[in-house]
């Protein structure tokens, strides 16, 4: 089955009437949009038949399934986006201009400690998004594994698939924490 059929087939097995299934171009492109509740699929998950296209089609549709069911860290995740888009983009804008003035006047300090605040939410937010991503894919694991589509082989690529996809998240936490703890220890110390 191609991303689209199983993406289908996993939305009407869940009784999902209301999300719409899109192809976008490029790849890497796939997500879940709670706001439009739309299943968007790269050109290649879209219309290949293979076990990455069956992970990542399960995959996206285990969020619609979340945004359904009301799963709690979904809902908080999706809370944060618009506060996390603010943040993202004038952290980085405020800790180098923060820590360059720093060494000059003491308002570069008040300025890179509100930029250290705002990246620390961009981190928070990298947190919030592992049990998002995990239970997303726990969720396509098990449909897939009791709706039997696909062989013993198949499901286990599949299953390894998204255990390395869900790494990328782990790493991504990490490496956010380790850049907040950095630039704490970067501005915090100037203070010394």
């Amino acid at each position: 089955m191609s991303g689209v059929e199983i993406a289908q087939k996993m939305l009407d097995d869940h009784g999902i009437k209301d999300v719409k299934i899109t192809c976008t171009r490029g790849t890497l492109t796939d997500h879940y949009n709670p706001l439009s509740k739309t299943v968007n699929l790269s050109e290649d998950v879209y219309h290949k038949k293979s076990v990455a296209a069956v992970a990542v089609a399960a995959h996206e549709c285990g969020h619609a399934v979340q945004h359904a069911k009301g799963y709690e860290w979904l809902q908080i995740r999706s809370k944060l986006v618009p506060m996390v888009n603010v943040s993202a983009n004038l952290s980085q804008w405020l800790l180098m201009g923060g820590i360059l003035l720093m060494y000059s006047s003491s308002f570069g300090y008040h300025i890179a400690i509100v930029g250290l605040l705002l990246y620390a939410i961009t981190t928070l937010f990298t947190f919030i998004t592992l049990p998002v991503e995990y239970d997303a894919s726990n969720r396509a694991l098990a449909w897939l594994k009791n709706r039997s589509i696909i062989t013993h082989q198949e499901f286990k690529g599949v299953e390894d698939s998204l255990k390395w996809a869900a790494r990328t998240y782990v790493v991504a936490a990490l490496g956010a924490l380790a850049t907040l703890i950095y630039f704490a220890f970067r501005i915090l110390g100037s203070r010394e």
